[in-house]
């Protein structure tokens, strides 16, 4: 399936509550993840990329680079630069902390592999080993770093592409408390059986681990239970750390990608929004960071409340002896396949919690007071988990916030006490505000003079009609070029010439002496664009193309418009994206990889668990900046596997998911696919039986590679006369 766009400017297109406003305050960024507000009015931004990039004031269009980290940092997939926060004594202590997947192996230096993973070793394969990096950066009057990076603490050794670093913050001890994701597979049961080169115990570098000791993979998480003497990990953790000398210690444990985590007001609670696998998104709430006790939240031997089937039933020893003792089980937890809220409007199925804030200082309806908001990426919503009578949240009244929103990924309170968020997908640094307190929003009010006309055209815009309900003095911005930033004016009333043929969307931002702000645009048409935009043309691969795991797939594409004729490689950009599917009609994406300036090229395909497929998508743009889009569906091979059992009805294990015998799973061929057989079970007339064997020979617990063509695999048992 071919799909061709033309590029419009991105927002996020969310809606609010009766009474509340959505605008966007910081537009046209490269795909952010992280907002700061300084108390003299700055706001700093992060990119994923690695740039570091400040704002004067809510109302400042053009952003100044504070730092460049892209060298260091490996962009790629779900690593980048995730974590940002500023020293509570800025500007007396003018420090910015800065966390991101540092591109290199354990003890090495970037960058290692640049923002890609080759093949070998494959990024779901044996993976791209790196690390993780907090760094502190002091930065100068004028809003630039000055001198070289701090490092404070390189760890969370991370093997798959997944699973990062997340959030840095300063808690009320004046510590940072920083976490960090298992950096373990997604797409099976990991203990550290490919590879291991994180040199888990009780291996080596180099040497696969198996169960029942293997202590790797996403056992990271229980570092802290290894026997003493073995290497304690920060991955799965949340740890705090000294902000000036690095001396770290772990506050709670047992996490998989506690991507967003946030201090109560007023409190040492942390409360952590944990990433789940394939059923459970968790709310954990760490009581206290400073009482001795280290809490554990039971990952990957629990998932949500319950034991995780995967690693339940390879029967590993740390999992086995955390049974016995349990886990700090989920303030709250919701199921990937039910909403959140009944008739919330958000998409089941895919799910990835990315927010956790609480509400402070606002002019919010008094039902919010004290509420924890939280959002989830992959649903594109916000929700409101009102206080309850004990004056904690109160899982039982969560209510819509915020819903349709561009892969939110950090929600937080600024300026007003209100709620702001930073959508990835739309570039934008967002706020929620409730017109109906003190202060009401500017209505922006644009025209222009002509609309239409030949290149070159002039075109005088008018701001100056747009008001402020309390009378007060307005702020103009415009974005005049339609490329998504408000900085190409600031006058009332500013004119502009456009060059070349174009359907260009002029836009204006007014904003009041409260920071509230108001937008309106117009459209400028320069001669008729749609007849010269790049035409685009993918020939390699086309739709019919199947792929399995591993196999290298070539590209190539070309574009052309009537006045530039064919377009140069440097015109052409390419998007390989991983569309994950919980059902027909329900998928979120994953970014895997990028290319810029080339016609052809080639990649090799990822492994994931079906269903999903691949889109490939190609980018051009011509001379006048006119932009085409074209996309093509790829759908996988796959592979039907059955399971069965002597004797029969023996639950058998494979991936997440437990079942009795016989049953069959569709999986993409050359997928990873953990099997584990538990043992002893009870069988035929209710008699004890223990594993004996698999058909293929494999460990009780062990990974499959899915073939070509349809398999059968019999876990075989045997009576126990004698006791199991």
């Amino acid at each position: 399936m071919l799909t061709t766009t033309f590029t419009t400017t991105g927002t996020a297109g969310a809606a609010v509550p009766a009474g509340f406003t959505d605008t966007a305050v910081i537009s046209g960024l490269s795909s952010p993840t992280n907002a700061v507000f300084a108390p003299d009015g700055r706001v700093f931004v992060s990119e994923k990329s690695g740039l570091v990039k400040t704002f004067d004031s809510l109302a400042d269009t053009t952003a100044t680079v504070t730092a460049d980290l892209r060298t260091q940092t490996q962009d790629f997939w779900d690593r980048g630069l995730l974590g940002l926060t500023l020293d509570p004594a800025y500007p007396t202590r003018p420090y910015l902390y800065v966390l991101y997947t540092y591109d290199a192996e354990p003890g090495g230096t970037a960058p290692r592999w640049g923002d890609q993973c080759p093949t070998p070793p494959g990024a779901t394969d044996q993976g791209c080993v790196v690390t993780g990096r907090l760094s502190k950066l002091t930065i100068g009057t004028n809003g630039v770093a000055t001198g070289a990076e701090q490092v404070l603490v390189t760890d969370w050794c991370q093997q798959y592409p997944s699973h990062s670093v997340g959030t840095v913050a300063f808690g009320p001890d004046g510590n940072l408390y920083v976490g960090g994701g298992d950096g373990a597979s997604f797409n099976f049961a990991d203990w550290g059986q490919r590879g291991n080169p994180c040199a888990d115990p009780p291996g080596t570098a180099g040497t696969n681990l198996s169960p029942p000791d293997a202590r790797g993979g996403a056992l990271r998480s229980q570092s802290p239970r290894r026997p003493a003497g073995e290497p304690e990990t920060l991955d799965g953790a949340i740890t705090r750390v000294h902000p000036d000398t690095g001396d770290t210690e772990i506050v709670a444990y047992g996490l998989r990608n506690q991507f967003r985590f946030a201090f109560r007001p007023g409190t040492a609670e942390v409360w952590a929004g944990d990433v789940g696998w394939n059923t459970w998104e968790e709310i954990n709430r760490v009581t206290s960071v400073t009482d001795a006790a280290v809490e554990n939240f039971g990952w990957p031997c629990y998932e949500g409340s319950a034991r995780q089937s995967g690693y339940d039933g390879a029967n590993l020893t740390l999992c086995e002896s955390l049974y016995s003792t349990g886990q700090t089980t989920p303030y709250y937890a919701y199921n990937h396949s039910a909403p959140v809220v009944s008739g919330d409007g958000c998409p089941t199925g895919g799910s990835s919690i990315s927010g956790i804030a609480f509400e402070t200082d606002s002019n919010y309806p008094a039902a919010y007071d004290d509420a924890l908001f939280f959002s989830d990426s992959s649903r594109g919503c916000v929700w409101a988990m009102q206080r309850g009578s004990n004056g904690l949240p109160d899982p039982a009244t969560i209510v819509p916030f915020v819903t349709g929103v561009n892969v939110p990924v950090q929600i937080l309170t600024g300026p007003g006490g209100d709620l702001y968020y930073v959508a990835l997908g739309a570039g934008q640094l967002r706020r929620v505000s409730y017109p109906a307190g003190t202060n009401l929003p500017p209505t922006a009010v644009a025209s222009a003079n002509p609309t239409s006309g030949t290149a070159p055209l002039t075109v005088q815009f008018t701001g100056s009609a747009s008001s402020d309900p309390e009378g007060g003095a307005l702020t103009y911005a415009w974005d005049l070029d339609g490329d998504g930033a408000y900085d190409d004016s600031t006058a009332a009333n500013p004119s502009h010439t456009y060059l070349a043929q174009a359907s260009v969307t002029a836009r204006l931002r007014v904003t009041d002496p409260g920071g509230l702000s108001g937008t309106a645009s117009v459209v400028i048409t320069v001669g008729d664009p749609p007849s010269n935009s790049p035409v685009v043309t993918i020939d390699d691969p086309t739709a019919a193309t199947q792929w399995s795991v591993g196999q290298t797939i070539p590209f190539a594409g070309r574009a052309a418009d009537a006045q530039d004729g064919d377009l140069p490689a440097s015109a052409l950009s390419w998007q390989l994206t991983l569309q994950h599917c919980t059902s027909s009609t329900n998928c979120h994406a994953h970014n895997v990889q990028s290319w810029n300036g080339i016609a052809a090229g080639s990649f090799v395909a990822p492994d994931h668990e079906y269903p999903s497929f691949l889109d490939l998508t190609l980018r051009a743009t011509d001379s006048d900046g006119n932009t085409t889009t074209e996309t093509v569906r790829l759908n996988p091979r796959t592979v039907d596997l059955t399971f069965t059992s002597s004797p029969s009805g023996a639950r058998l294990v494979v991936g997440t998911v437990e079942q009795a015998t016989p049953f069959t799973r569709t999986v993409i061929v050359g997928s990873a696919n953990t099997i584990s057989a538990p043992s002893p079970q009870n069988l035929t007339l209710g008699l004890r039986f223990r594993f004996a064997s698999w058909s293929d020979g494999g460990a009780q617990s062990h990974t499959i590679t899915a073939p070509a063509s349809p398999a059968t695999y019999r876990a075989n048992y045997q009576l126990c006369l004698f006791g199991c």
